[in-house]
């Protein structure tokens, strides 16, 4: 059904990180205004719903939470590559040049 999920899932970081975060928030408030109906004052069911919510959020969405951590990773790994690179720039290593060894 789906190609090829990993190489898409770092182009699609921003869209799959705003997704998560708004669903985590959603819930959050699902449970505040579940908790407000019942008749607890707005601040306390806010509150609980935070405690509640977020850590639901980390069960509830698993799969997201993944996607997103995974995109994270490979951004990390990619920008740690290219910080490397730099660095031995600045150090005046030559990466793909000659095996010559200057002493």
């Amino acid at each position: 059904m789906s190609a090829s999920p990993e190489p898409a899932s770092s182009d699609h970081l921003p869209r799959d990180l705003t997704v998560y975060l708004v669903a985590r928030f959603a819930l959050v408030a699902v449970v505040a205004w579940v908790l407000s109906l019942v008749g607890v004052p707005l601040l306390v069911s806010l509150l609980i719903g935070l405690v509640v919510g977020l850590p639901l959020g980390l069960l509830l969405f698993r799969g997201l939470n993944a996607r997103v951590t995974a995109g994270l990773a490979k951004r990390n790994e990619s920008r740690a590559r290219a910080r490397a690179a730099l660095r031995a720039q600045l150090r005046g290593d030559l990466q793909s040049g000659s095996g010559d060894e200057a002493a």
